[in-house]
């Protein structure tokens, strides 16, 4: 690692004292092993970490951000410091060890801080309203304490230059005594010091006086504009609202006119019957809306099928219509090894009944408006929601849902071809989002503490782990080891931001995924979700993005790219492509499908230069052989519409277990209630849960509190089964599994879980 700069660079240039709102300075910063470290300009301000290649750039590009308030700060020598939050991780090195300690009092600071902040900003429980009138009434109390105040210094003007004019004419009635020559002296002395004292406080009481009449004068005019900004707040709200019901009884008018067709989709699609509801989704948005161009989207290569050179069938989005027939088995022999399909993906038949329905979902009607319009730009984990919103499954139990598709690493790990294992791995990593199209429902949050346990090594040969690890952030770690030969575990914190048209979702953490046999260890993240059509409209869901899948172990890797909805694109929606590639960047496969339905990979056997794109782009055209099926949807369970649109693992997972830990989201009241459509009585119990959770944060800051006081140190809330340690392949510190959940079952011992419910 380079050192360089040591003695020409200072660390630090004006920096004011830490603890300050705003520190700023120079430091060395990480960058890879060819340039070692750099020199950056780092400025910390408002509980953010910027950096910037120099102090000119600060007007202009910021090269990257750290939000403290969910950061973890570590120290690794003399004068290293690491940052890491969610899947971001910075490697500081300061010059001397003196202007290290420097930055990490300021960082520690500005950590508190920004997660006092945040946690004052908005809790998990409350109603909007209420608030907003305890704030006013807090504004109003607060200007009658300074009226008050003001009235006090006034008073005390008068007090002051009152007794100096007493004490003046003492100090002038002493000196006209007849004394001893020293003592008047002295008298004298404190004749000149009543003066000055005199000729302060005439000056203290002019500035007091200046101050009164500017308070006085500033005070009705900022009276005046706030009383403005609360008319003209309540004047929009009204307005918006008059839009969205005008906006309904449009659709709704829309919808039962006889010239249309007899149903409209829940999210775009491409045929011909919905050109009609894509235009009308269309014409929901204004000048604001962000659209995606079509050919910026587009993939930067061109696939050619080699069976079919003469046609020269050319795909840019789904390589199935490049195929001669459409694959109907899973295990189809294709272009993988014989090891990738020696064994079916469900060779082990369940040998317990999982249940098959649960409730029908009740029919509550709601004004969504009326909660969702002060929530514009708040963190929606935060803001408290009736579970009209939720689906009765936690946000643990949804993490759980990726393992839907688990036949895919099974089948994965019996691969000798690292490569072709990567196209198993990328389609698993896909899969995960087929759940999403329909269920526009909100999670329930977990409580800090609450786990979820889905044992099926009897069935299909794994057990997996959740439990919520963090409270603010909230993050949650997942365990799940497979007898199939892999290990999969992550860490999730989710950021999600109202923006009033659209919700988005961004889940933040990598995940992490090894083989027992090869070692391979591959490493991705998830892309960013977005729901459309909060206020008005049908509610859809979108994903967007890229997602990396790296093998650290061989270094290749997975490019794929989730394509946005446009409008105006031509290529079919929920678009994914992809292209795996060995350790010197040569693509051996092509990845093609939608992210709600299939994905296919087809193998290249020639690549060449050429072909170039419409927006005038050289492109890289493969030659490959006909794509072949690695992954496809399950057909979702009768009456799923009524059913949360409830996939059949998602049907079975709060399904009531035994021997489970007092902790799981099984044993959730609220959750249970909703899901037997008691819909009242779940948002009693839901209060009541985030109550005796804040009660116990409460107390929990009390005890840091006295510890603080008393200079002992305070650990803190600990996760009871997972610990945090740092990664050896991405160097961030997460949580890890540290073991004892399953001993503990098989004993059937749980004295150590707290009692959250």
């Amino acid at each position: 690692m380079s050192e360089q700069g040591k003695g020409s660079a200072s660390a630090s240039a004006a920096a004011p004292a830490p603890g300050s709102d705003t520190y700023k300075g120079w430091l060395f910063k990480w960058t890879n092993y060819l340039k070692g470290y750099q020199r950056r300009w780092f400025v910390l301000s408002n509980g953010l970490l910027s950096y910037y290649r120099t102090q000119a750039e600060m007007a202009h590009t910021c090269r990257g951000t750290i939000n403290l308030a969910t950061a973890h700060i570590d120290t690794e020598d003399a004068c290293n410091i690491v940052l890491s939050s969610g899947g971001r991780t910075y490697h500081l090195k300061a010059s001397t060890e003196v202007e290290r300690q420097r930055w990490v009092t300021a960082l520690e600071l500005a950590k508190a801080k920004a997660i006092r902040m945040m946690n004052d900003q908005s809790d998990d429980s409350g109603d909007e309203e209420p608030t907003s009138q305890s704030d006013r009434s807090e504004i109003q109390g607060t200007l009658k304490i300074l009226v008050s105040k003001l009235d006090d210094l006034s008073t005390c003007n008068d007090l002051i230059a009152k007794h100096g004019a007493a004490l003046q004419r003492s100090l002038s009635e002493l000196e006209g005594l007849k004394v001893p020559v020293e003592g008047g002296e002295k008298i004298k002395a404190v004749n000149e010091r009543a003066t000055l004292f005199r000729i302060t406080s005439n000056a203290m009481i002019n500035a007091c006086r200046d101050f009164l009449d500017l308070a006085e004068t500033h005070s009705r005019r900022w009276q005046r504009a706030l009383q403005y900004e609360r008319e003209q707040r309540t004047h929009l709200e009204e307005t918006i609202e008059q839009l969205a019901k005008q906006h309904n009884s449009l659709e709704r008018a829309w919808r039962e006119a006889p010239t249309l067709v007899s149903s409209t989709p829940s999210a775009p699609t491409t045929n011909k019957g919905s050109e009609r509801s894509r235009k009308e989704e269309a014409s929901d948005e204004d000048e604001d809306t962000e659209y995606f161009d079509a050919m910026e989207d587009s993939p930067a290569f061109i696939t050619v099928t080699a069976s079919e050179n003469t046609q020269h069938r050319r795909s840019q989005s789904n390589l199935s219509g490049a195929s001669g027939g459409q694959p109907s088995d899973w295990n189809q022999d294709n272009h993988m090894s014989p090891s990738c399909n020696d064994v079916s993906g469900k060779e082990l038949q369940p040998r317990r009944q999982r249940r098959t329905h649960i409730p029908d979902k009740p029919n509550y009607s709601l004004n969504l408006w009326s909660i969702m319009k002060n929530c514009i730009g708040k963190e929606l984990s935060k803001i408290p929601m009736p579970v009209n919103f939720n689906e009765p499954l936690s946000m643990l139990q949804r993490l759980t849902e990726d393992l839907e598709y688990h036949e895919l690493l099974d089948k994965a790990a019996r691969c000798d071809s690292s490569l072709e294992q990567m196209c198993l791995v990328a389609a698993f990593s896909v899969s995960s989002y087929s759940t999403t199209v329909h269920r526009t429902a909100k999670p329930f949050n977990p409580l800090l503490g609450e786990t979820y346990e889905l044992d099926r090594r009897e069935e299909f040969g794994y057990r997996s782990l959740c439990e919520q690890v963090s409270h603010h952030p909230p993050a949650a770690a997942h365990h799940v080891i497979s007898q199939k030969g892999w290990t999969l575990w992550q860490e999730i914190t989710i950021a999600s931001k109202f923006r009033g048209k659209y919700l988005s979702i961004m889940p933040l953490g990598a995940i992490h995924l090894q083989f027992h046999a090869s070692g391979n260890h591959y490493v991705w993240r998830k892309v960013t979700s977005t729901v459309h059509n909060i206020i008005v409209g049908k509610l859809w869901i979108d994903q967007s993005g890229d997602i990396e899948i790296v093998n650290h172990r061989t270094k290749e890797t997975c490019q794929l790219k989730f394509s946005p909805y446009s409008y105006f694109s031509r290529d079919v929606p929920r678009k994914v492509t992809g292209v795996v590639a060995d350790s010197g960047g040569q693509a051996h496969y092509i990845l093609s499908g939608t992210w709600d339905e299939k994905m296919e990979s087809a193998k290249i056997v020639q690549s060449s230069r050429g072909g170039s794109g419409s927006e005038g782009k050289q492109k890289t055209v493969y030659q490959t052989l006909s794509p072949k099926l690695l992954w496809k949807k399950y057909p979702l369970p009768e009456n799923a519409e009524n059913m949360y649109y409830f996939s059949a693992l998602a049907l079975t997972l709060n399904e009531p277990e035994e021997g489970i830990g007092q902790t799981d989201s099984r044993l959730r009241p609220d959750q249970r209630l909703m899901e037997d459509g008691r819909w009242d009585e779940a948002n009693s119990e839901k209060q009541r849960l985030e109550e005796k959770q804040r009660a116990v944060r409460r107390r929990r800051e009390a005890e840091a509190s006295d510890a603080l006081d008393e200079g002992r140190e305070y650990e803190g809330y600990q996760p009871l089964w997972f610990h945090q340690r740092r990664d050896s392949i991405t160097g961030e510190t997460n949580f890890v599994y540290k073991g004892g959940y399953w001993e503990s079952k098989e004993r059937q011992d749980w004295s150590m879980c707290p009692d959250i419910f």
